[in-house]
C-alpha cells in the first residue's frame, strides 16, 4: 500500500514538473514568440534546436526569475527570464547560451551577467567551446 501511495506522489509531482518545465520553455508566452515571429526571427529555443543536435542539449537554470518591481515587474515574472544557458551533451562538449529578448523582463546585469559568467568559468574550466546566441531588442532605461 505504502509503494503505491509513494509511487502516485511521485506521479503527481512528476507531472508538476512537466507543467512548470512547459511554461518555461513557452517563455513569455504565446504572444511573444508570435511577435518574434512576426519580425521573421526565432525564438532563442529555437535557434538552438536548428544549431545543435536534436536532444543533445541540457539546460541549466529555467527556472530563475528577474528581482524587478519597478513599473509593475512583479506581476510579470517569467521562468528563465531572459537566458537559455545550458550544455551540449555531444562529441565536442560545446557549452552554448542564448540570449533570450522576446523573455527579458528585468535588468540584465542582475540576473543573466551572473548566470553566463558563471557558466563562462565552468567553461573555461573546461575548456570547451562556447557558444553565444544574442538578440539585443535595445535598451529598457
Amino acid at each position: 500500500m505504502k509503494q503505491r501511495q509513494a509511487a502516485e506522489l511521485m506521479r503527481a509531482v512528476l507531472e508538476q514538473l512537466e507543467v512548470r518545465r512547459a511554461q518555461a520553455r513557452m517563455g513569455g508566452g504565446q504572444k511573444r514568440v508570435d511577435a518574434q515571429h512576426a519580425k521573421g526571427k526565432l525564438t532563442a529555443r529555437e535557434r538552438l534546436v536548428v544549431l545543435l543536435d536534436e536532444g543533445s542539449f541540457e539546460e541549466y537554470d529555467m527556472y530563475v526569475t528577474h528581482r524587478g518591481t519597478d513599473f509593475g515587474m512583479a506581476e510579470q515574472k517569467v521562468a528563465g527570464d531572459g537566458v537559455v544557458t545550458g550544455w551540449e551533451r555531444s562529441m565536442a562538449g560545446l557549452f552554448t547560451y542564448s540570449l533570450r529578448i522576446s523573455r527579458c523582463l528585468a535588468d540584465r546585469c542582475r540576473r543573466h551577467t551572473p548566470r553566463r559568467s558563471a557558466r563562462s568559468w565552468k567553461w573555461r574550466c573546461a575548456m570547451a567551446p562556447v557558444i553565444g546566441l544574442n538578440d539585443s531588442g535595445g535598451a529598457r532605461i
